[in-house]
């Protein structure tokens, strides 16, 4: 990649893998689609896809999409800083995947991805 193309990109996505729990799966799309995207698209995160895996049952997969550095951090702080995440989503999460399998890509698109 050319350097200075890398130094003009501000944009990326966090691409997330989540390991879900046996037997949760139903339960994890559930809460996720019904109670936290609403609850992050709500404080002004960018969902870029949600997708669970085809075959394995523990594979859950999300993207989201931030402007800059300080713009995810300015989101993060909305949500994970927050009483209603703290007190009420988080426990439940915890319920529902093994956080200790979570992998965290941060990711750019390539010059001619349909997603920028």
């Amino acid at each position: 990649m050319d350097p200075g193309r890398e130094r003009q990109i501000v944009a990326f996505y966090e691409l997330r893998q989540y390991a879900i729990r046996p037997g949760k799966m139903r339960e994890w799309l559930e809460f996720m689609e019904e109670r936290i995207i609403p609850f992050q698209v709500a404080r002004g995160m960018v969902l870029g896809g949600s997708f669970r895996g085809e075959i394995d049952e523990t594979v859950y997969v999300w993207m989201r999409r931030f402007e800059s550095e300080a713009h995810r951090e300015t989101l993060y702080e909305a949500v994970y800083e927050s009483d209603e995440w703290r007190n009420e989503i988080a426990p439940i999460v915890g319920e529902l995947i093994d956080r200790e399998k979570t992998v965290v890509h941060r990711v750019i698109p390539t010059s001619r991805s349909p997603l920028q």
